[in-house]
């Protein structure tokens, strides 16, 4: 997978999905709250998941940092899919499963991307990059 421009689509399609959900994370949206009230991590996990998930998305579209944002948000998406699969639900507040949807191409855009940058894991171990 070297066609640079499809990593760049799925590059662009994680960040654009982990950064639009940012407002309704840092604006405290009623569905934003009532998900980690569930969880038992509102409001911190809220913030905390929206920062990282802020970070991640910078770090992805840095091609020195792609590889460690990639893997930021495959393990914020994990997260969020476990969430969903074992205390939210596939479908959250009627929303038909949208929030699950987005986590899992999310999820399979950074596996891509993890995929992509495999050659960098070795550094990434000893902290160059």
């Amino acid at each position: 997978m070297k066609n640079p421009t499809f990593i760049w689509i799925i590059k662009l399609i994680a960040v654009i999905i982990l950064v639009q959900t940012l407002f309704f994370k840092f604006t405290g949206a009623e569905e934003s709250v009532y998900i980690f009230t569930k969880l038992g991590i509102e409001p911190f996990g809220r913030i905390g998941s929206g920062v990282v998930e802020l970070i991640a998305s910078i770090l992805i579209l840095i091609p020195r940092t792609t590889l460690l944002g990639a893997l930021l948000g495959l393990g914020t998406m994990a997260g969020a899919i476990f969430s969903h699969i074992f205390v939210l639900g596939i479908d959250v507040q009627n929303d038909g499963g949208t929030l699950f949807a987005l986590a899992v191409i999310t999820l399979l855009c950074c596996l891509i991307l993890v995929y992509n940058q495999k050659h960098k894991i070795p550094d990434l171990l000893r902290l160059k990059f």
